[in-house]
Parts: C-alpha cells; structure tokens; sequence
C-alpha cells in the first residue's frame, strides 16, 4: 500500500495536450498520468485550453500556432502555474514541459524535471544551482552518462519510457512500404528517409507534423518539399492516431533517421509492438530500445540503412512485440514515477515533520 498522492504535471505549453499530438514527452506525460490516475492518485495536468488529459485540466491558455510564439506563450503557461500553486496544495510537482522546473524555486513542493532531450538543448546554465527541493531523472542511460558531466551528480536517476501497448495492436503481415514518422525537423532528418527510399527503390511513407516555428517550416520547404515531387515518397501531415497506427502496423519497416543523440524513442517502441521491425542509425539511446538484429538493425550510416532494408525480413514480429512488452510497457513506467514520487515526499516530510504534505488517505 502506498499514500494517495496528489500530483501536478506540467505539459510543454505550445499546443494542446492529447492522444493525437505529435510530442514524445508529450506523449509519455499522458501515459504516465493515465497509469497513476488509474491507481487511485489525484492527478491535474497543466496544459494548454482544448487538452484532453486524465484527471483534472489546469489550462493556461490558448495554444498557439503562430509562428514563433513560444517564448510569449511559456511565460503564460508558467504564470498561471505558479499563480495556481501559490493557491492549492500538491504533494509534487512532475516537469515534463522541458523548463518549467528552472522556476522550481518558487514552488513550496518537491519537484521532479523529467529530461527528455540530450544535454546540449538546454542552457548550460539553467543546470548549475537548482534548488534542493528539485530531482532530475533521466529516460535512458546513455542520456544519464551525458548528463552526468553536466549536473555534477553521481548518478542520475533513470526511468525509461514506456508505452501503452494495447493501442498499437500486432500484426503479423506487412506491407510494401518504409515508414518515416515523427516531428518534422532538421535534427530528425526525414530528408535522408526519402534518399533512403530511392536508392532502396521501396515506397516510403513519410508522416508527421512540422511545429510552429521559422527554421522547422525552412528546413521543411528546403529539404523535404523537393524530394517529394520524385512520387517515392507520399506525405501525410498531422496524422490522427487511428492513422498513425494503421500505418505503424502495416509497414515493412520504419526508419528512425535522426542526427542528433535520441535519449529514446516511443515511435520505435510502438512500431515494435505492433510487430514492424525498426532501423536506426546509432544515436544515442537507440541501440538502446531497438535490439540490433533482433527487433530491427542499428545502422552507422544511410548506407548501412539501406543494406538493413535488404535484410529486414529476416526479422520476427513476434520477436518485436514481445521486447516492448517486456520491457517499455507503460504500467512499468508510472510504477517506477510513483516509486520515485513517494520517496520525494518521505524525504520531504523528514525534512519538515510538521509539513501538512501527503495527509490524503491511502490508496493501493
């Protein structure tokens, strides 16, 4: 038995929380949510007007799709965090917004920062002095060993990414098409994917969403619009999740092109689970999440991409379905949240034996 606990997470504030958002930390935020919610904890999501989140909304205002608007649009989210804090009692509070916890300071509960991205996407500095009431953990252990020459910490606490497996359903049977899915950026490099496509003379379908800002939308007319025209490859923009499903089960492989150091990858977990075989280059956490000759081939470069869809028949789907399971559900994700969160507050109370913290009753 553990104490019911009353939780805040805080979303990334651009756009509007839901199943059909393109975000992996968006994404594993729902799912961890979902999980505690379903356990008996009381559970209130900050995020933007118009999201659709377990428990109770906090929303901070309207999304945006302004080019450019972030930094207008998190101060906004930020205040009407802090304003709702200052007024309601939380046990903690879990960041998944990716800066919300450098205001941490100004927050009377513990505070966990969930870091989802490589070390060199935040500011140097925002890492230095944080305040004792804030934890950091990591999504994968290679990120951890990254961000460990950076936090001044001795280990950080990892828990990696899970998903909800039931939603992307096996199938056995594939298709005679590559799949590129994700948030359309340069770092990601849904470019190299169409070059892939035509030198392996195979289909691509490449699907995702390109966000609100001037360099995601240039590097989309410079790199990706041109190599459309071939007919190779065929665009799917913003697709829903029915969609992104249907296509995750049916392709014969998805390929995972990014350049920068992933820290882990939910699209790869979910193509996985519903039995299609992933190839990545070697970045980061990948070789991580997908087992190199297993549930899918880790590849050096666009060649060794190309040489894996030769071969990627050689790869089960069961093989595939059955390493998420085992290990990136997302039950397995909020169990251990929840272990970290419980021990946040323990330490909490030690500190203060007269903190009014965690009185709820307890739930399983």
């Amino acid at each position: 038995m553990t104490r019911r606990l009353k939780v805040l997470y805080i979303a990334y504030p651009l756009l509007p929380l839901s199943d059909e958002i393109a975000g992996g930390a968006e994404q594993v935020l729902l799912a961890v949510a979902r999980e505690v919610s379903s356990r008996g904890h009381e559970v209130t999501v900050a995020a933007a007007e118009g999201s659709i989140v377990p428990g109770q909304l906090l929303a901070t205002g309207c999304a945006t799709s302004r080019i450019d608007d972030f930094e207008r649009r998190k101060a906004e989210h930020e205040s009407v965090i802090l304003e709702h804090l200052a007024n309601s009692d939380y046990d903690l509070v879990h960041d998944m917004s990716g800066s919300f916890w450098q205001r941490a300071g100004s927050v009377s509960v513990p505070t966990l920062a969930t870091l989802h991205l490589p070390p060199e996407f935040y500011p140097s500095e925002s890492l230095w002095d944080v305040p004792s009431d804030l934890m950091f953990n990591g999504v994968s252990c290679s990120q951890a060993r990254r961000f460990s020459e950076v936090l001044r910490v001795e280990g950080l606490e990892v828990v990696t990414n899970g998903i909800c497996v039931e939603r992307f359903p096996f199938t056995e049977t594939k298709q005679d098409y590559l799949l590129w899915l994700g948030r359309i950026c340069e770092e990601k490099a849904p470019h190299v994917a169409c070059e892939i496509a035509e030198r392996s003379g195979m289909p691509l379908i490449l699907a995702g969403q390109v966000y609100p800002f001037s360099y995601h939308q240039q590097y989309f007319d410079r790199e990706v619009r041109p190599r459309l025209r071939s007919g190779r490859t065929r665009f799917i923009n913003q697709p829903t999740h029915a969609t992104k499903v249907e296509l995750l089960r049916h392709a014969r492989a998805l390929l995972i092109t990014s350049t920068a150091e992933e820290t882990s990858s939910l699209v790869a977990m979910e193509a996985m689970a519903c039995g299609t075989p992933v190839v990545a280059l070697r970045r980061g956490a990948l070789p991580e999440v997908v087992r190199d000759g297993v549930t899918g081939y880790i590849a050096d470069d666009a060649e060794g991409i190309c040489e894996s869809v030769e071969n990627i028949n050689r790869i089960m789907p069961l093989a595939c379905c059955e390493h998420v399971v085992r290990r990136f559900s997302a039950a397995r994700m909020a169990c251990e949240y929840l272990g970290i969160y419980q021990q946040l507050v323990a330490d909490r109370e030690l500190q203060a034996p007269s903190s009014s913290i965690g009185t709820m009753p307890e739930a399983a």
